[in-house]
C-alpha cells in the first residue's frame, strides 16, 4: 500500500480518471486486505492444511481472477462511469502528451530553446499507470500469506512436540523413581525384620529412621530437585539404619566436605550407589570396606564410592548393578543433559563410582 502512497502521480490526468484512480486503488487494496484474512484465516487452515490442495488451487484461482476485473467494474460503477468515457480521457489526455513532445523535439532538432528542450522529460502515458494494482501485488500478497500462516503452524507444532516429550520426561522420570523406591524399602524392611527377630534394643530407633525416610520419599521427592542437605540426612539415616547388621569386618566413612547451603540436587539420584554399595560390599566373614564421600566446591557436586565386592555377590552382583545403574544413568541423562559426568570402575574386586553433577537451577 505504501508505494502507491507515496508514488509521484501525473498533474496531467483528468479530475475524472484521478477520481477513478483513487476510487480503484482504495478497492484494490480492500479486496487484498480481505484476500489475505480469508486466505490465512480460512482457506489455508481449511483446505491447505488438511491436504486438500485442488480445492486451495481453485479457489485461489479464482480470487485471482476475481482481482483482474472485480476492482475496476466496482470502480467504474461508483463513479457512475464506464470504460469507454475512461479510455477516451486517456485518449484526449495522450493527445496533449504527444502534441507537447512533438514540440519539445521539434524545438531541439531547431536548436530554439536548446538547453531547456533537452532538460525536458519525454512524457509516456499508457493506460497501466492509471491501475495501481498487479498480478505481482497480488501473488506477493498471497506468499506473504502462505509463509506467516506455515510458520505459525510450524511453530504450533513444535511447541505441541515439546510439550508432549516434556509430559513424556515427567513420566519416565516418575517410573523410575517407583522402580527405585521398592526396592530400597524392601531391602530396609529386611533388616528391620532381623532387629525384630533377634530382638534387639535398636529396632525401636531404626523404624524412627525408616519413618523419616519414607516421609521424606512421600513428600520431597515430589518435586524435581531438593535441596542437597535433605538429600545428605536422607542418606545418613539410610547408613544408620544399614549399621545395625554390620560387624567390625567392615569398614564404613561417610564424609562431606564443602558448604551444602544453596545447593539443589535431584532426589533420590545418589541412593542407587549407596545401597548397591551395602548389597555387594558387606561382608559378615570377610573384611570388606564401604568409603562414601560428598565434596561441594562453587556450584559443582562430586559424589564417590568405593567398596569391597565379597566373594558370595557372583555373578548377581553384575547383572543387578546394571540394572540399577542403567536406570540412574537414563535420569541424569534426563535431569543433567550435558551437566554431568559418571566413571564407574571394577577393578581387582573393588567397585568405584565418582560422579559430577554440575548445578542447574
Amino acid at each position: 500500500m505504501l508505494p502507491y502512497i507515496f508514488a509521484p502521480q501525473p498533474k496531467d490526468i483528468p479530475q475524472q480518471v484521478s477520481r477513478y484512480i483513487l476510487t480503484l486503488f482504495v478497492i484494490i487494496n480492500l479486496f487484498l486486505l480481505v484476500f489475505y484474512y480469508l486466505n490465512t484465516l480460512l482457506f489455508i487452515p481449511k483446505l491447505l492444511f488438511k491436504k486438500q490442495w485442488i480445492i486451495y488451487i481453485l479457489v485461489i484461482a479464482i480470487c485471482m481472477y476475481g482481482f483482474s476485473f472485480l476492482p475496476r467494474q466496482l470502480a467504474l460503477w461508483m463513479n457512475n462511469t464506464t470504460e469507454t468515457k475512461i479510455r477516451t480521457e486517456f485518449r484526449s489526455d495522450f493527445r496533449k502528451a504527444d502534441s507537447a513532445n512533438q514540440q519539445n523535439r521539434a524545438e531541439y532538432k531547431t536548436g530554439v530553446n536548446k538547453n531547456t528542450a533537452a532538460q525536458l522529460p519525454l512524457p509516456k502515458h499508457r493506460s497501466s499507470r492509471y491501475f495501481p494494482g498487479s498480478y505481482a501485488v497480488f501473488l506477493l500478497v498471497f506468499a506473504v500469506g502462505i509463509s506467516i500462516s506455515v510458520l505459525q503452524q510450524w511453530l504450533k507444532v513444535a511447541r505441541t512436540k515439546e510439550k508432549i516429550e516434556k509430559e513424556m520426561l515427567q513420566t519416565e522420570l516418575s517410573f523410575l523413581k517407583t522402580q527405585i523406591n521398592p526396592h530400597f524399602f524392601f531391602n530396609t524392611l529386611n533388616n528391620i525384620y532381623s532387629l525384630a527377630i533377634t530382638g534387639s534394643d535398636k529396632t525401636p530407633s531404626a523404624i524412627l529412621k525408616l519413618s523419616a525416610i519414607m516421609r521424606y520419599i512421600l513428600t520431597e521427592t515430589k518435586n524435581d530437585w531438593v535441596p542437597l542437605q535433605s538429600e545428605i540426612d536422607f542418606l545418613n539415616d539410610y547408613i544408620d539404619l544399614q549399621k545395625v547388621r554390620l560387624t567390625e569386618s567392615v569398614a564404613l566413612t561417610f564424609n562431606v566436605e564443602g558448604n551444602t547451603s544453596n545447593q539443589r540436587i535431584a532426589p533420590l539420584i545418589l541412593i542407587p550407589f549407596v545401597e548397591n554399595a551395602f548389597k555387594y560390599g558387606v561382608s559378615t566373614i570377610e573384611s570388606s570396606f564401604i568409603h562414601i564421600n560428598i565434596a561441594i566446591q562453587n556450584n559443582t557436586i562430586t559424589f564417590s564410592v568405593n567398596n569391597s565386592i565379597v566373594t558370595h555377590a557372583g555373578n548377581s552382583f553384575t547383572e543387578t548393578t546394571a540394572i540399577g545403574i542403567k536406570n540412574v544413568e537414563r535420569r541424569l541423562t534426563l535431569l543433567y543433559p550435558g551437566k554431568h559426568l559418571l566413571t564407574i570402575k571394577n577393578e581387582k574386586n573393588i567397585f568405584s563410582v565418582v560422579l559430577t553433577l554440575l548445578q542447574v537451577v
